[in-house]
């Protein structure tokens, strides 16, 4: 299992790329796969690859996910699980007796990293 957390980005690049955010090795992920990109309703994926990126077992082009949504990079490659969480929830829980929020932010994580 690998998994990935992210706070501050606005947008999260995955692909084969070093330049990426979540590199993933594999002959059917491109370079430049798929994106998450945050808009003012929450979060999108939007897929830039050749091979294909699905959502929940569909084909998208772009499409706003939700906590738990599963994402397959092509139509045989690694599944990724997204896990979205508000930093506020955590702040209250580490922090309730010094009253202090942290900003906003969700947070991604993708903890199944599942061939196939």
């Amino acid at each position: 299992m690998q998994t990935w957390n992210f706070t501050d980005e606005p947008v999260i690049r995955i692909g084969r790329a070093s330049d990426n955010n979540v590199i993933l090795y594999s002959s059917v992920v491109s370079r430049h796969h798929a994106e998450l990109r945050q808009n003012p309703h929450g979060w999108q994926v939007v897929s830039l690859g050749t091979n294909g990126t699905y959502l929940n077992e569909k084909r998208i082009d772009a499409a706003d996910i939700v906590d738990g949504s599963i994402i397959r990079i092509a139509s045989s490659g690694p599944k990724l699980q997204v896990r979205i969480t508000d930093e506020r929830l955590e702040s209250l829980r580490d922090s309730a007796s010094e009253n202090k929020f942290r900003e906003d932010r969700p947070t991604f994580f993708a903890p199944d990293f599942l061939n196939k």
